[in-house]
């Protein structure tokens, strides 16, 4: 194993920092310190953690120029995107700090007839340490998702992060470290696919991955040796709905947005458009007009990045050449679009639906464009895949509708990825888009178990539970539940009326 990492800077190909690598006996010493630390955390009130928490988005807050400068230097998406998903995660961490202790606070729920003698209560606790590996598109928002809601649900983290962003990986532990020196509650491990592997049969009690699907098997595979639970938020493939009453120009412009920000290098971004053939002419010369307009460079006027991942960029190759080569056009770009690392717009129109820019995730700034008879036939289209991850439906009037129809996890109504910035929506996906879910209530019990007490307050009516039980206490039970639940058996049979 390489016991250097050098962190490049994707635009230039300067090293930007150099990291030692952790092998796995200091895998497993920082997992022994967060076995410490979370024993230290989980014995302290909500409210004691959320001022914590609170201290720590305070240093994001007053430092977030220089950590968009660490992002962008990593990445080489534009400081002012850089400062965009920084603001998010910092709104992210300051709710799951603010409602941990609502969502998962011990409360009473109802005991039924059957157990009126018994006092019930549910709560969260902590599961302890979790590991978190994430990804260099989105190397701060989006392993906050998982870090932000674990801290504050009451348990200490070990972060991996992608070796093509572990500078922001050690930043993130330093600033927590500056307001909480003493204890190891966020700790970074630095290296390559195997540190990540060795983190998930480490001795820790859940994993949250970011990543391809590919690699979510794998992090499976090795969690499943020891049983370690996993959330997993693999690609997507999401589509984007116009229907013929929507706001046209409105639309275009959130397809414009998913398909090219971040140079296409969101899990959540517009890979596909359907639109109904009414306003499909129009839509199109309205995206194309956006996507001229949209560049990627170094320059000070350039919107987009350079591909993060070299190999990303033979896959966009393809995926255009495919197209092209099936009877597709490029109305915008094409492949001379692809300059080296960094990858103009492309919108593709006239794909065929099994061409590899429709079935598999491109993960950069391209989009196919395809006319519909109806709503129907795009939601029919739009749930073609395998994956199942965000989703965008453009209606005046049938965009809820439509929403409940989409297999995805999330969906945008006359907007685009609004989802991810609103902290009480969950975030996850289905298929192999992969299953769980961060933010919201549904994240801060994805870093917990639920604990049940059923407490007896008074000695029950009839005895059940005890080789003392009688015939007369088993025929009372008999017609006490007969009364209870008997009338629903004698509509058996019986035709439903749902009207």
């Amino acid at each position: 194993m390489t016991d250097k990492l050098e962190s490049l800077n994707p635009a230039t190909g300067d090293v930007v920092g150099v990291h030692a690598v952790d092998d796995p006996a200091s895998v497993d010493a920082a997992v022994a310190r967060a076995r410490h630390a979370a024993r230290w955390w989980t014995s302290g009130t909500f409210d004691e953690r959320r001022q914590v928490l609170d201290q720590w988005s305070g240093v994001l807050t007053r430092r977030m120029a220089q950590l968009a400068d660490v992002v962008h230097q990593e990445t080489g998406k534009p400081h002012g995107d850089a400062q965009l998903e920084i603001g998010l995660a910092i709104e992210h961490l300051s709710w799951a700090a603010a409602h941990a202790g609502k969502v998962l606070g011990r409360r009473r729920v109802p005991s039924g007839l059957l157990m009126a003698n018994q006092a019930a209560t549910v709560e969260y606790l902590p599961l302890g340490v979790i590991g978190v590996i994430g990804p260099w598109n989105y190397p701060v928002f989006t392993p906050m998702g998982s870090i932000a809601y674990a801290l504050a649900a009451g348990n200490a983290v070990v972060f991996k992060p992608s070796e093509l962003t572990t500078g922001v990986g050690v930043w993130l532990a330093d600033s927590l470290s500056e307001v909480l020196p003493d204890q190891a509650l966020l700790q970074t491990v630095v290296g390559y696919g195997e540190t990540g592997a060795t983190l998930c049969r480490a001795d820790i009690d859940k994993v949250a991955f970011t990543g391809s699907t590919a690699t979510g098997r794998k992090v499976m595979a090795a969690c499943a040796e020891s049983l370690t639970p996993v959330v997993i938020e693999a690609g997507g493939k999401d589509a984007l709905l116009v229907d013929e009453d929507a706001d046209v120009l409105a639309a275009a412009d959130a397809a414009a947005w998913g398909a090219f920000s971040n140079a296409g290098q969101t899990c959540t971004g517009v890979e596909r458009v359907y639109v109904h053939e009414r306003v499909h002419d129009r839509f199109v010369e309205e995206l194309a007009r956006r996507a001229r307009r949209v560049h990627a460079g170094t320059d000070a006027d350039a919107q987009l990045g350079p591909m993060t991942l070299p190999g990303q960029v033979d896959v966009v190759r393809r995926h255009i050449d495919d197209a092209l080569s099936r009877g597709g056009r490029a109305v915008v770009g094409g492949p001379e679009a692809v300059e080296g690392r960094f990858i103009q717009p492309t919108v593709l129109v006239d794909v065929p639906e099994d061409s590899t820019a429709v079935t598999e995730e491109t993960f950069g700034p391209t989009v196919t464009v395809a006319r519909v008879r109806d709503m129907d036939e795009a939601v029919r289209l739009a749930n073609g895949t395998s994956y199942g991850l965000g989703s965008t439906v453009f209606s005046r009037s049938r965009g809820p509708e439509l929403a409940r129809r989409l297999r995805s996890g999330m969906t945008a109504v006359n907007g685009v990825i609004s989802f991810v910035g609103i902290p009480s929506l969950p975030f996850g996906g289905v298929g192999d888009s992969g299953f769980g879910r961060v933010h919201g209530p549904d994240g801060l019990k994805e870093f917990t178990y639920a604990k049940a007490v059923a407490r007896q307050r008074m000695r029950p009516l009839l005895a059940l539970t005890t080789f003392d039980r009688t015939p007369k206490a088993d025929a009372s039970f008999a017609a006490l539940v007969t009364a209870l639940h008997g009338r629903a058996s004698q509509l058996v049979g019986r035709p439903l009326d749902l009207r």
